[in-house]
């Protein structure tokens, strides 16, 4: 009997990158292996059954089949338990989480677990991320949920609680109470969603913040902080911010003289005035999430005699506790002196905690994309930098700051790429702010020409995010996302993070004169599909009375969106099958169905993927010759090689080698599923994945 597929890739391949912890090969460097299940998938027909992530173990219990192994398979000695096999009562959450249940276990993931610990500190944080009510007992059947934000929506992580160990005993995260799993179980779902256990070594705080707050995340040098240091940060830790830092200065969690790990990842959760016999002191307290090794000067737990000059109510006001559990207080000044980076998340979510009034940042979303040609231009000095996407920024709430003379408005933009790093290619990105021109909210390649920005990033960045904090007088600007070079394709979101009243929007070019070619719009698939108004209704139109939409409602409602605009009469070829396609593609689920936020990534993609149809069908027929598409997938992203385009040619293409449009569509959604898929399992980048036959069988059939 079969028991498993490994499928490898040839030839070297580049290590991963530094800054990112789940980054994997390049399109480009799939192997022939890699090529050959790319290409069974591309020409196997595939019926789109309905089909479930989850089976029901022997015990009746659920058993994930999709958890990536990896190296923990064939590893010796690692047995995989429930929490019932490893103490008599377990449960999921012992007397509330906390930051102190947090034990690192043999992964380097101690920049996750910073996140956790500064996430517990805020219960309707944690209650976003970690449903409160499971538990192993009333409804227990052996899975977990958790939910993750990715790229500007929240996305559910289900797992089983099977828990890798070693002697009974776990081998990564744990909590200090032997019979609580929370932590474990958030852990292993974090996991999951980055590609396996091993994906979790080595990372960077602010990102796993971002995945579990939706925040928008700074990376901050210690030194240049404000001088009213604890004013600044009780102002962060007002609007509900959470903090990690980090001395970066020596070897790899390596103790300094006074106990501090260098390249290390801790929590700040609180700044306190502390009365003394002598005065007052500013304290910062600070987490590691080891659950031990602590500071060992002045303040420090067990050491500091500065302690004798604060009463005992005092400290118990602090919560202070003498012994090792990885939690302490240091001064202000020493935290300057031994810390040297600080990230710091911004939450856009009002928080609900007893007696802190926070007034978090309000957030205003726009996904967008860099196509080639067509809306990739490249840096300010480029002359196609018009090309850029564009939008429209209105400020008009000033900042409640009595002590500044000007009035200005605060604001923070966040541009992140998204999906890049999982193909291994890291775009250098930057923002650029323009005061907009007095009667249009676009700019012209003249008006940009004309006036240099007031505003932008201090240089190109290929981190995942690049954040531009800015504070301008009350007026109307403009947003321009670029990459470094002109015609990179790429995916990303924008968030601009604003006190409420003050707008944001995508700009659009004025009208086009009368007889004028589609190209002239700042995107061609406005002459070609509804407006996001008009989608809306389309959606609420033609799905079920639950809200979602199924193969046939996709196929009503894409019928309708194609007639109205330059491309009708490409209705008449599409298919009631590339509609079951595109649902099960997009379906996270296994239930063959779209809800409104699973739709609108599929129109999202489409919107692009009718720029680049729209583009690259030169003579204008509504179908791509056979030589026009292998140029059409790259503006996508998408590198494929000679025989993969001998097998589209052979499966997608009409007798006279041509593509249409709902052809094109379904072509693109399913190579990039599969090139995700693949990578997906191929959680370090080698290039290489194992799967089961049973995960085989469900990728094939339920695609």
């Amino acid at each position: 009997m079969i028991k498993s597929l490994s499928l490898s890739s040839e030839g070297s391949l580049p290590p991963p990158l530094e800054d990112d912890v789940d980054s994997v090969c390049s399109d480009e460097l799939l192997g022939s292996q890699s090529r050959r299940w790319l290409a069974d998938c591309l020409t196997e027909d595939m019926p789109p059954e309905s089909g479930d992530f989850y089976t029901v173990g022997r015990d009746g219990l659920f058993v994930d089949y999709h958890f990536p192994l990896g190296e923990l398979e064939m590893q010796s000695g690692v047995r995989w338990k429930r929490p019932k096999e490893l103490c008599p009562s377990p449960q999921f959450i012992v007397d509330g989480a906390t930051r102190l249940d947090i034990c690192q276990g043999k992964l380097n993931d101690c920049w996750l677990l910073s996140a956790i610990a500064s996430l517990s500190v805020h219960r309707s944080l944690l209650k976003k991320v970690v449903p409160l009510e499971q538990n192993f007992q009333d409804g227990y059947n052996g899975s977990f949920t958790f939910r993750f934000w990715q790229y500007g929506q929240w996305e559910e992580v289900r797992i089983d609680d099977l828990l890798p160990t070693q002697n009974n005993n776990l081998i990564y995260l744990s909590s200090p109470e032997k019979h609580e799993f929370w932590s474990s179980l958030l852990e292993k779902a974090y996991a999951k969603l980055k590609g396996g256990y091993r994906a979790l070594d080595m990372g960077f705080p602010h990102e796993a913040m971002v995945d579990m707050t939706g925040g928008v995340t700074e990376v901050l040098k210690v030194p240049s902080l404000p001088r009213d240091l604890p004013a600044f940060l009780r102002n962060l830790l007002a609007k509900g911010a959470l903090i990690n830092c980090a001395n970066t200065q020596g070897p790899l969690e390596q103790q300094s003289e006074l106990g501090i790990m260098y390249r290390h990842a801790y929590s700040l959760t609180a700044v306190e005035k502390v009365k003394t016999a002598h005065g007052i002191v500013d304290l910062v307290r600070i987490m590691n999430p080891w659950g031990n090794t602590e500071w060992q000067g002045p303040w420090s737990d067990l050491k500091g005699p500065e302690w004798n000059t604060v009463s005992v109510e005092e400290q118990q006001r602090l919560g202070r506790v003498r012994r090792e559990d990885g939690e302490f207080w240091m001064s202000v000044s020493d935290f300057r002196q031994h810390f040297e980076m600080m990230e710091v998340c911004h939450l856009t979510e009002t928080l609900s905690i007893s007696g802190c009034s926070v007034s978090p940042w309000c957030c205003i979303i726009h996904h967008g994309s860099w196509v080639p040609n067509i809306t990739a231009g490249g840096p300010a000095q480029s002359g196609c930098f018009s090309k850029n996407p564009q939008f429209y920024f209105i400020l008009s709430e000033v900042d409640s700051c009595p002590e500044r003379s000007k009035k200005t408005c605060s604001f923070v933009l966040a541009l992140m790429q998204k999906f890049q790093r999982r193909r291994g290619i890291d775009l250098a990105i930057a923002l650029h702010v323009y005061p907009a021109h007095p009667k249009n909210t676009y700019l012209s390649p003249n008006d940009l020409r004309a006036c240099p920005p007031i505003l932008c990033s201090p240089q190109y960045s290929s981190r995942r995010e690049v954040v531009l904090r800015g504070s301008l007088p009350p007026g109307r600007y403009v947003i321009v996302p670029s990459t470094s070079e002109p015609n990179q394709q790429g995916d990303f979101l924008l968030r601009v993070l604003t006190e409420r009243g003050n707008t944001a929007t995508p700009a659009q070019k004025p009208a086009p004169q009368e007889n004028a070619s589609v190209t002239e719009h700042s995107f061609p698939h406005q002459v070609a599909l509804p407006s996001p108004k008009s989608t809306r209704q389309l959606f609420k139109k033609h799905c079920n009375k639950k809200g979602f939409c199924k193969p046939l409602h996709l196929y009503n409602l894409l019928t309708e969106a194609i007639q109205g605009g330059v491309l009708a009469g490409s209705e008449k070829y599409l298919a009631l099958e590339h509609c079951k396609s595109l649902v099960v593609l997009m379906d996270s689920q296994g239930i063959a169905q779209l809800n409104w936020d699973e739709f609108l990534s599929l129109w999202d993609k489409i919107r692009k993927w009718t720029d680049i149809f729209l583009f690259y069908d030169k003579n204008k027929t509504q179908r791509l010759e056979y030589q026009e598409v292998s140029l059409a997938l790259r503006a996508a992203g998408i590198m494929v090689d000679d025989l993969v385009m001998q097998l589209v040619g052979l499966r997608y293409t009409e007798p006279d080698m041509t593509i249409n449009y709902p052809g094109f569509l379904y072509l693109l959604m399913k190579l990039e599923s599969m090139i995700h898929k693949f990578q997906a399992y191929d959680m370090v980048g080698m290039g290489t994945v194992t799967i089961s036959y049973r995960q085989w069988l469900h990728m094939t059939m339920y695609n």
